[in-house]
């Protein structure tokens, strides 16, 4: 055990290991892996298992491997290889050693040659629908297969012909002996090898039979010396297939043992593959790094910090019982993060001119705003300030609401950093909008002063005219919202796509950069289309929510 174990806040999984260190099965190593089909993106449930891994790993001073389980040809993309190794490192791990199954096709292979030689494993010629319908259900035993009674002799010779090609795809399976009446459908003679002919992108042409995962994935940990193979609890019905297939193999006297955890859910979230892809094949959202997507690119690209998504994962903690967790969680961490990290800046959507018509017209202030109200360290940087400014379209009422201090006709502000500013007259164009408002400013006022005892209720943020620079600006909400059935659907108004207008500073912001927008929220430079040009921003989470940590 690691000298820093003591330290730990110990879950079912680290009393597990505690007690096989302590019985000294695996001679105190702790060696785990992380291990991915490379057939897609990495979602924020994955970002659970990476951090569960690795950290096991970390905090026992022990090894973690990175496996791709490569064993289906049919799905998998070098694409998404470099993918999920962009996310383990964004999340900040690194592996011991990157594996792929597919390096382990040959001693799988011979596992399977040694289970048909003790009589465990035999070809089967019915279809996958005949296999499917002789399974039986949770209540019915199945029935055995009328190929079952092959002998060793006669299905060593069959197995060798579908590894030389001689039949087509779905002609012939292997199949575990084990026991078609078994509570445990898993247990009910699982197929173990098919036949696929299609190239493999590690091995070539070598083979045109592949295991399946549940064959292949105990021995890759077994090959490996994995000492706690970490999975999801949708895995539990599976161990007994895990630990049988290791026993009857008989390869290794000292085999890994699995372990199951809750996998993660969040509301509001869907993390299905299939239907992410569909709703990219379908155009509705711009690709897997969307950043409305649970993806790992896709929340990178919104700006959440790979610190906040530790956090997030550190505190929901591990469970045996699978639950959901409210997404105000999530936003709570990556809030918590932002907040001492992130420079302050004015923008301001919906923006409406003001002109302060009693401030001299060939004037400009540079005032000097803090960067970060609460950091000192931080700094602070120059604004300009002039007679004509943009304020927040939300920031002015013509016709005030109850409890409303902002501006309004005869009503005086604070405007943060600069003066008091007091609404004289509203301006409008033709068709009645508002075209511009005119007010006047008390110079005595000016941030850093003695007021006098001058106090107004309401502040207010700016813009200066002259010097804005234009952004665009994309306010993000949940992709997919139940339905009145419970069912999720995707969310029309996901994104609110808007402009707005920021002080100068921004003109040189560059892409992935992070800041707050003074009273709106943390934004970041989007990587995708932010340019020297146009700065496009999105919003990564507001500044208030609801969810509240518990006590």
């Amino acid at each position: 055990m690691s000298d820093n174990a003591e330290n730990r806040n110990n879950n079912f999984i680290d009393n597990i290991i505690d007690a096989d260190n302590k019985s000294g099965i695996y001679g105190g190593e702790v060696y785990t892996r992380f291990p991915p089909e490379p057939n897609g993106y990495l979602h924020i449930g994955h970002a659970k298992s990476i951090c569960l891994n690795f950290g096991t790993a970390l905090k026992y001073g022990g090894r973690c491997n990175l496996r791709y389980d490569d064993t289906n040809p049919a799905k998998e993309d070098i694409e998404y290889v470099r993918s999920i190794e962009e996310d383990v490192r964004w999340l900040g791990f690194n592996w011991d050693e990157r594996r792929w199954a597919s390096d382990y096709f040959d001693t799988m292979y011979d596992a399977a040659v040694e289970l048909i030689r003790k009589g465990l494993a035999y070809v089967d010629d019915q279809t996958s629908d005949e296999i499917r319908e002789m399974r039986g259900t949770l209540k019915e035993p199945g029935k055995n297969s009328p190929y079952r009674d092959r002998t060793p002799e006669e299905n060593l010779a069959l197995f060798q012909e579908m590894r030389d090609g001689k039949y087509a795809d779905g002609e012939k399976v292997l199949r575990a002996k084990i026991d078609m009446a078994s509570s445990n459908i898993n247990m009910r003679d699982p197929v173990i090898y098919r036949i696929a002919h299609r190239e493999h992108h590690n091995t070539g042409d070598k083979w045109c039979i592949y295991p399946m995962y549940d064959f292949a994935h105990p021995i890759e940990d077994a090959i490996e010396g994995i000492t706690h193979s970490i999975c999801t609890l949708e895995f539990e019905d599976h161990r007994p297939l895990y630990d049988w297939v290791l026993k009857e193999v008989g390869f290794w006297p000292n085999p890994p043992k699995q372990i199951e955890f809750a996998r993660l859910n969040i509301t509001n979230t869907i993390m299905s593959k299939r239907k992410l892809r569909a709703l990219i094949d379908a155009g509705e959202i711009e690709g897997w790094d969307d950043p409305r997507m649970p993806t790992i690119a896709g929340i990178r690209r919104r700006g959440y910090t790979p610190e906040a998504i530790r956090s997030f994962c550190e505190q929901i903690g591990v469970s045996k019982s699978n639950s959901v967790v409210d997404e105000g969680m999530l936003e709570f961490c990556v809030r918590q993060d932002l907040q001492n990290r992130c420079e302050n800046r004015n923008v301001v959507e919906d923006p409406i001119k003001v002109v302060i018509t009693n401030y001299p017209e060939d004037q400009t202030e540079m005032l000097e705003l803090d960067n970060h109200g609460k950091i000192p360290e931080m700094g602070k940087r120059l604004v300009p300030f002039s007679r004509e400014i943009y304020v927040d379209g939300a920031d002015f009422m013509e016709v005030p609401v109850k409890k409303y201090f902002r501006l309004f006709p005869g009503n005086e502000v604070r405007v943060k950093g600069a003066y008091f500013i007091k609404c004289e007259e509203v301006i409008k164009n033709e068709d009645g909008s508002i075209k511009e408002l005119h007010c006047t400013y008390d110079p005595e006022t000016r941030s850093g002063n003695d007021f006098k005892g001058r106090k107004v209720k309401g502040t207010i943020h700016f813009v200066d005219a002259a010097t804005a620079v234009k952004i665009r600006i994309r306010n993000y909400n949940s992709l997919m919202l139940p339905d009145e059935n419970g069912e999720y659907q995707l969310n029309p108004d996901s994104v609110e796509e808007t402009w707005g207008y920021a002080e100068p500073s921004l003109k040189d912001a560059q892409p992935g950069e992070r800041f707050q927008f003074f009273r709106h929220g943390y934004y970041i430079a989007d990587t995708r289309y932010t340019t020297d040009d146009e700065k496009v921003f999105n919003r990564i989470v507001g500044l208030k929510s609801s969810w509240k940590p518990p006590k």
